[in-house]
């Protein structure tokens, strides 16, 4: 049995957003024997442009029921059915979440039509519902309302099951021509029926028997619908990063794991909370990668990636400049100075770490001189010819006038840069390779990342030019250098090989 559902819902975010329409039709395998529709009261405004797409106005849900009052019909009426509905995972979020805040862990097997079409109607010129269904001559009334939506989509389902049952008809071992032939007409458009007396497994009741490919829509329908589990197979399960392309081949999303196969099933499988997650998803059409061997490797490398590549949907880490940093000088009378600039106007001296812009340079350096009681006069975060404020409030021990000896305060200095540069000037990581015979190298100098590379089990080097030369060079940044920073503070088994500092 298949509950075939659609909602209307107040926006596209089940986190936060409220069902005002629900239809479900129950669909036997070869025909709807059961139904049931309402609208719904949301507890809240529907908005102008929710209305203006479904129609669905506060009027017309102030005296509807709300969502607890149904929950128990819709329990019922689902109960030991799949859950079908295009883009399948929309729906299915919202209604496990409205259950959810009841306390109810609703949970059904699914099936997307829009996987299923994909599978048995390859090559429509688009798959969303209005458009499929124009293409293929399913009458669609009441578009964007729930039972007119659903009621499409049942229809478009009875001949999904059809085209599947002709198929494995056409498939069907031991079957001679003519049973071929009567299987295949028993359900074509022209309405002939197989010869008296012939059976076949297509003729069986659809009910009575497994449907290959609706089975397989079932049980894939944790993937982007072009997504085949034979893709998903060849997954490799080692580390590397991954890729996401849409149908023209552009990359959509990086990630990187140390087990590629294990973590892309993670993505499919999770619930998505947003209409933005299900079309990111939705959109996925091919996976592409690169092993990497090593974690940190991994981790580094789809730094790059994201900053090369800007994919659509990867957040984090898409700045690939980094205008701004903090620098180090020395005064005349030897105290340090911690302080923020462009890294432009400091051509000739390399930033302690950069950062994104000024603004996040200076309350970077706040931060460190409030966590390591460093003067803020020299930090040039409080211009006077005195004494800074912190001092006035003792906070600051008289750096800033020369009461405090420069041997104590530039102690406290060395432990703010500590925490957030390495710990050790110039050093070489080495790890796993891609091969059983390979090492990668990860080469830092002078406080500076200079790329990665490969090198085979026979390669020996004593000095750290000799790494340098070895390795392909990547771009220095605040991504990567607390990448690094916080691998280091892992469990890995990586070998740390230290240099003194080169220049």
């Amino acid at each position: 049995m298949y509950a075939i559902i659609d909602l209307e819902t107040t926006g596209g975010q089940p986190a936060q957003d409220r069902i005002t329409e629900i239809a479900i039709y129950i669909h036997d395998g070869e025909k709807v024997v059961d139904e049931f529709s309402t609208l719904l009261n949301p507890g809240r405004p529907i908005p102008f442009f929710i209305t203006q797409l479904t129609g669905i106005t506060d009027d017309m849900v102030r005296d509807a029921p709300k969502f607890h009052e149904v929950a128990r019909r819709i329990v019922e009426i689902t109960e030991g059915c799949v859950f079908v509905a295009h883009n399948v995972r929309f729906d299915y979020s919202f209604l496990k979440k409205e259950f959810a805040d009841l306390g109810y862990n609703y949970s059904r097997k699914t099936l997307c039509t829009v996987r299923l079409s994909r599978s048995l109607m390859p090559g429509q010129p688009s798959y969303s519902l209005g458009k499929l269904c124009q293409n293929i001559g399913i009458p669609l009334n009441d578009r964007h309302r729930a039972t007119g939506d659903a009621a499409a989509t049942a229809i478009l389902f009875g001949r999904l099951l059809k085209i599947s049952q002709q198929e494995e008809a056409l498939q069907a071992p031991g079957l001679s021509p003519a049973e071929t032939l009567a299987a295949v007409d028993a359900n074509a458009p022209s309405g002939r029926r197989p010869a008296a007396g012939t059976t076949s497994a297509a003729t069986k009741q659809p009910s009575a028997r497994k449907i290959k490919a609706v089975q397989e829509a079932i049980r894939t329908a944790l993937l982007p619908p072009n997504i085949t589990p034979e893709k998903v197979a060849s997954l490799p399960q080692e580390a590397g990063v991954y890729y996401f392309h849409d149908e023209q081949g552009e990359v959509i999303y990086v990630g990187k794991s140390i087990n590629i196969y294990k973590r892309i099933q993670q993505h499919f499988a999770v619930d998505y909370k947003s209409r933005k997650s299900i079309e990111f998803k939705n959109s996925i059409s091919d996976i592409t990668w690169e092993l990497t061997g090593s974690e940190l490797v991994a981790l580094l490398y789809e730094s790059h990636e994201i900053k090369r590549l800007k994919p659509l949907y990867n957040r984090a880490q898409r700045r690939s400049v980094f205008p701004a940093g903090i620098f180090l000088r020395t005064d005349e009378n030897g105290y340090k100075h911690l302080y923020y600039g462009r890294a432009d106007d400091h051509a000739q001296s390399h930033p302690l770490i950069a950062l994104g812009n000024q603004y996040k340079a200076k309350g970077f350096l706040f931060h460190k001189v409030a966590k390591f009681n460093l003067c803020q006069k020299l930090c040039d975060l409080y211009k006077t010819t005195g004494s800074c404020f912190d001092y006035q409030v003792h906070r600051c021990k008289g750096a800033c006038i020369g009461l405090e000896p420069a041997e104590e305060y530039n102690q406290r200095v060395e432990a703010a840069i500590e925490s957030f540069t390495y710990e050790h000037g110039s050093f070489v990581i080495t790890g796993p390779g891609r091969r059983p015979d390979e090492k990668s190298i990860v080469v830092v100098e002078n406080g500076r990342y200079l790329g990665f590379g490969y090198v085979d089990d026979t390669f020996t080097a004593r000095r750290l030019p000799d790494f340098v030369d070895a390795i392909t060079r990547y771009n220095d940044n605040k991504d990567v250098q607390q990448i690094i920073r916080q691998y280091l503070r892992t469990k890995h088994k990586d070998k740390v090989k230290i240099f003194k500092n080169a220049g």
